[in-house]
This record gives C-alpha cells, structure tokens and sequence, in this order.
C-alpha cells in the first residue's frame, strides 16, 4: 500500500524514468528561453501588454491545436508524434537563435517564435501525458502526474535564476542557444524507446470523426466538463501572476533579468514543495478543497504582490502560488486521466489543455491590457478578485474525487459473422435491441436506460431511441445508429468494465434465457435520387 501512494513511485518504471529524465534538460533550456523572450521584449518594446502577450503566445497555440494533437496521438504512434514535436521545436529555436545573434528580431516576429514553439509544445502534449498511463500501472498514475509536474518545477527553480545570468551576462541570443541545445537529449531518448504496437484490424479514424468521438465522450461525461469549466477559470485569473511577473520585476521592485529569474526560480521552489506534499494532502482533503486552496492562495499572493515594493517580500511571497499552481493543475489532469478510458484520453486530454491554456491565454492578454490602461497594482488586484470568485465557484460547482473507476475494455463484445459482404466503411448501420420488461420493472429500466443512453453516446452512437410496441406492450426496442460497419465495431469495442454494471442490470430485467435479441441493419436508399418522384413537375391542373 505505501508503495501505491508514494509520489515517488513511478521511477520504479524504466521508460518513465527515463524519459521523465531526459525531459528535464528539455523543460531546462525552455525555461531559460522563456526568461530570454520575456526580457528581451522589455528591451525592444516598452509596451506592458506586449510583454504580456509572450506568455500569450506560448499558450495560444496549445489552446488552438490541442484538440488536433490529442486526435493524432489517439489514432497514431505517440512516439513518433514527440519526436516530430520535438525536432520542429529544435529547428525553429536554432532559427531564432541566430535572428537574436544578428539582431533581426521586432516585438511581432519575437511573438511568432514562441507561437511556433507553443505550436510544438501543442503537438507533443497530449502525446506524453497520454504515453504517462502506458508507462506505468493505473495505481501509479497520480504520482506520475505529480511527478511530471515536481520534474517540470525542479527546472523551474533553477532554470530561471541561470536563465536571468545568462541574459544578463551574454545576451537573450545566447539563453535560445541553451534551449536549442536541451532538445537533443529527450529526442534521443524518445529514438532509443520502443513502445509496443497497438494492434487494431480497423481503419483509422479520420481526423473530423476522431474530433467528434472526442467531443461526444466529453460532452456525455459531466466529471470531465467540471474539470474543464474549473480549469479555464482557474487559468483566466491565476495566469495574471506569470504573466506581468517581469513587470512586477522591473517597475515594482526596480529590478533586472536575474532579479526576475531569481522570483520565476521561487515559484518554481513552491511547485516543487507543492508537487512533494500533494500525496499526502490529497488523503487529508478532498480535491475541491485543494483546489479552493489553491485560488485563495493566488488571491493573497496577487494582492501582496501589488502593494510590495520589497523584492525579497515578493520573491518570497511567490512559493505560495508556485505550490497552488502545481497542487491545481496536477489534480485537474489526474482527475481527466483516471475518468478517461485509454482509446479516448489523448482527447480529453486535450479538451482539458485547450480549456486551461485557453484560460492562461486569455488571461495573459487580459491582465496585460488592464496593466497597461491602469497600472500593474491594479491588474494584480482584479486578478486577486477574480481568483476568490473562482474559489467561490467550488460551492456551486465542487470537483469530484479522483475516480477509482475501472475503465478497461471489458472485452464481452465479439464481431458477428455476416451474410451479407460488408466493408469497413459500409453503412449507415442501424442497431436494434428488443427487450422483454415485465410492467412492475419499468421503472428501473427507465432509470437504468437513461444511464445507458449517456453510455450509448459517450461512445458514439447517434439518435439514439427507446421505443414501446403497441400491441406488445411489455417488449421495448432500444434504437441507436453508426455511420460506418468500422465505427459500430468501434463503439463496441469502448463499453469499460465499469459499465458492465449498466449491461449487467438491464440483462436482469429481461424476461427471456436467450438474452435480448439484437438486429443490425444497414440503411439503403430505395428511391434513387435522381427518380423522377424528384425532379417531376406537378401535372399542370389547368389541362
């Protein structure tokens, strides 16, 4: 039992290991890339916003393309997808690297670069946190997560501070040098993993059915859609920290680039306390009281911050958002993960990344503008109101406990054998399932088909029904189609273990030995559809 709840785990599992090493040199050197974009835009922009919108522009894409990398890393090698992340990312570092050195560099053009290497960040994303759940056992997972974020805040703490030196030291040209460099070690690491193949007989999905399966499951599973709505929030108001920290840096305190380094560094220091006691509070706490803590700790942090003129006050002061950060982000991606089954959750994965880097995104422009038509004391203030409103929020709306749900296949489903010769892509394909209900089950077998209805959809089906014969009042006939032979295989295939319950239930209630009888159809037109019932004009009446 110990070792189920140790937060470190994971490192019992060689490839998460190792990769989870090799991609701290990559967090190292974007970290220290940050630190240089950020101060380098101070230097050629005196705009707050401009400034800003650095941040913004890392979030964006990951807000934008998410939705697309988690239907790629559903339907492809994930594998493969970071690697591609990662040589693109490397690539336009070396490029922006040497626009530094020669001093090409504008604000827009500064912008476009860490759009691009947000781009990157977008595609690998999904792919590596989806990748988390096939390196280690489903136990293991919540520390996995913790884990990855204790990795990516060790760099913080340090990454900044050596980021902030280097700037000042020898230029922003020389910290996106660091960062070109920091590739090479996770792209050799992901070269020499060998992931096992995940066998399918049918084909891909395309990209637009992958999408809409996605959004379906998340749409019919309301555990998720709280993640969602709370991770947006939280990202819209707790971003302002990050966001205007180099303002906080060079109006508030007087400071330089290792001063902001040095306050970037401390909230990496507080992630990483945060990411080691989050074990242990989550078997104190419930999840929306760590997650109303973690609002009410960036609220106090962000009214200090505004009236602190003191840098080792704030410097200080930011280990408490630094811990909120890591404790609130970490709990909404385990929640997604662990109510998520494996065929859909590079997904929802990113439906929750689009949600809370949307909110980061927005939030960064947001607290930008209002510093630059205010003042950044002012920014900072609204953003603290507006983190006790998210917190207020938890009382309507509180966070559900980590799910201990078994989402594997439950694997009862065997393709039929068919008369008729059906292709993949044959259909539509219209289902049909008679049940024999006895008058006094009814009422249990409403309940338990609208439970199935949101099952039925959540994994694919479309206009779904339930129906009662006339004339044979106790038989019902539950209606559902799919567009393709492929994507009713597909939406059997789905049904988890923890299902089974629904299935189990129902099957109880059936008046027969055989079980329900099932029908599978495929829709045909009969009219053709260029039949003169079409294209005909009406007989002309005054003949």
């Amino acid at each position: 039992m110990p070792d189920r709840i140790s937060t470190l785990a994971p490192f019992r599992h060689e490839t998460f290991r190792t990769i989870w090493i090799a991609s701290l040199a990559s967090n190292f050197g974007g970290l220290i890339q940050a630190v240089g974009a950020a101060w380098m835009m101070t230097s050629i922009s005196h705009s707050q916003d401009m400034v800003a919108l650095v941040q913004a522009s890392t979030a964006l894409p990951i807000m934008l393309f998410s939705l697309i990398a988690g239907a790629l890393a559903d339907n492809f090698n994930r594998r493969n997808l970071m690697l591609t992340a990662q040589i693109f990312m490397l690539v336009v570092s070396v490029i922006l690297t040497l626009c530094a050195y020669f001093d090409l560099l504008t604000p827009w053009l500064l912008l476009a670069f860490t759009f691009l290497l947000g781009c990157g960040v977008a595609l690998n994303n999904p792919s590596w946190q989806a990748s988390v759940g096939d390196m280690v056992p489903r136990e293991v997972l919540p520390a996995a997560v913790t884990i990855n974020s204790v990795g990516f805040n060790i760099t913080r703490s340090l990454g900044p501070a050596i980021g902030g030196a280097i700037v000042a030291a020898a230029g922003a040209a020389a910290a996106f040098a660091v960062n070109a460099c920091s590739y090479f070690a996770l792209i050799y690491a992901l070269f020499r993993w060998k992931p096992p193949v995940r066998d399918n007989a049918l084909p891909r999905e395309t990209l637009l059915r992958a999408l809409s399966a996605g959004l379906g499951y998340v749409a019919m599973s309301p555990n998720i859609l709280n993640v969602l709505f709370r991770g947006l929030v939280f990202g819209l108001s707790a971003s302002a920290i990050l966001a205007l920290l180099p303002i906080v840096a060079r109006d508030l305190v007087a400071g330089g680039p290792l001063t902001y380094g040095v306050m970037l560094g401390a909230f990496g220091v507080g992630a990483i306390a945060g990411a080691m006691g989050n074990s242990r509070l989550r078997e104190k706490l419930s999840s929306e009281s760590i997650v109303r803590l973690s609002f009410l700790g960036f609220a106090a942090s962000a009214a200090i911050l505004a009236l602190s003129t003191n840098t080792w006050l704030s410097t200080a002061v930011l280990l408490v958002p630094g811990a909120c950060w890591v404790m609130a982000l970490s709990l909404f991606n385990t929640t997604v993960q662990l109510s998520t089954p494996r065929w859909v959750v590079g997904r929802a994965l990113s439906f929750y990344q689009t949600a809370a880097f949307g909110g980061i995104a927005g939030g960064s422009w947001l607290w930008g503008i209002l510093s630059e038509g205010f003042d950044v004391s002012v920014a900072l203030s609204l953003s603290s109101l507006a983190m006790l409103l998210g917190a207020a929020i938890g009382m309507r709306a509180p966070l559900p406990q980590l799910s201990d749900l078994n989402l594997d296949p439950l694997n009862r489903f065997n393709e039929p054998l068919l008369r008729l010769d059906l292709q993949p892509r044959s259909g539509p394909i219209v289902s049909l399932i008679d049940y024999i209900i006895a008058d006094e089950d009814v009422p249990e077998f409403l309940a338990l088909m609208s439970r199935r209805r949101r099952i039925r959809i959540r994994d694919g089906a479309r206009q779904w029904a339930l129906m009662r014969d006339l004339e044979h009042p106790e038989i019902w006939t539950e209606t559902y189609h799919t567009a393709t032979w492929a994507d009713y295989v597909r939406h059997n295939q789905r049904r988890t273990q923890a299902d089974a319950e629904v299935w189990d239930a129902i099957r109880a209630l059936h008046h027969e030995k055989e079980g329900p009888r099932v029908h599978r159809l495929i829709e045909r037109q009969t009219i053709p559809p260029d039949d003169d019932v079409f294209h005909k004009s009406p007989p002309d009446l005054h003949h």
